[in-house]
């Protein structure tokens, strides 16, 4: 019986596909797990060392426990929570359009979508600055026009949520979209014939069945919203501080790699959970076609 365990184990490691993958495998191992192990290292550090080379300590999460730290994850839970609802609202209508009924029109529709992502996400978000500014284009165009001013909205919290929707929207649409062109149009017919309502419809056919989708997206979108930065700093200023800004502070200004870490390990971990419970609700094989 060893014999043969043995044997299946050199077999599989002579599979082509296996020794295709081995220096993809290595090089993943050493630029992503390798990072991640160091950070959690550093995260047992005495506090504002730069050396492994110490006695290891949880006095980082202590302090975190202890600080107002839970005022940036609340921040950043409720961000994410509230970009990723409103993407949900804005984004089903369009994914639909594309994938149902623009026809020779959703290839343009996806440039259109897609091509900003090739700028520089900074200079978009300085560019919104520049339309939400006091006395810029939207408050210039306003009192030009109706002599009403919009000189709040710059650095204030809708302004960041503006800032995560535009920024992350690619992101929960184009899952979107191919979750919603998994339902089979015959099947939305066979309920229409049987007497459904439209929105008996879209309740308990296309919503289900693009639910994979809506998932996918809802968190990729999630987790990256949980660690952004620059829609915070830009546009809103000193309004809210989310986990990410604390994360940055306390690695450069602060020169406290420890606590960077301990706040980074607690990111990881919360982010982490989530995605498993809500990956547990996705069928994966589904949605990449195996099934």
């Amino acid at each position: 019986m060893a014999g043969t365990t043995q044997n299946s184990k050199l077999q599989w490691l002579r599979n082509p596909g296996v020794l295709a993958a081995l220096p993809a495998s290595i090089f993943l191992l050493i630029g992503f797990a390798g990072p991640l192990l160091m950070v959690g290292a550093y995260s047992f550090m005495p506090s504002r060392s730069f050396s492994l080379n110490q006695i290891p300590t949880f006095e980082n999460y202590i302090s975190i426990i202890h600080d107002s730290y839970y005022l940036s994850f609340f921040w950043s839970l409720a961000m994410a929570v509230i970009v990723v609802i409103l993407l949900f609202i804005i984004c089903y209508p369009i994914a639909y359009g594309m994938a149902k009924l623009f026809n020779k029109w959703a290839n343009l529709v996806t440039a259109l979508i897609a091509v900003p992502i090739l700028i520089s996400e900074n200079i978009r978000l300085f560019g919104w600055v520049l339309i939400l500014l006091k006395n810029g284009i939207l408050d210039g165009s306003l009192q030009s026009l109706f002599g009403v001013s919009a000189s709040g909205l710059l650095f204030t919290v809708p302004a960041i949520i503006l800032g995560l929707v535009y920024v992350y929207l690619p992101f929960t649409l184009f899952p979107l979209v191919i979750g919603i062109s998994m339902v089979p149009d015959t099947l939305k017919e066979a309920a229409s014939d049987l007497g459904a309502t439209r929105w008996q419809i879209f309740r308990e056919v296309e919503l289900p069945l693009s639910m994979p989708g809506l998932m996918i997206g809802g968190i990729l979108t999630f987790v990256l919203v949980l660690g952004s930065l620059a829609e915070a700093k830009i546009l809103g200023g000193q309004a809210i501080v989310m986990i990410a800004d604390d994360i940055e502070s306390a690695f450069t200004f602060a020169q406290n790699w420890p606590k960077g870490s301990a706040l980074s390990v607690l990111l990881i971990a919360l982010s982490g959970f989530i995605v498993f419970l809500l990956f547990r609700r996705v069928d994966l094989d589904r949605v990449i076609g195996r099934r």
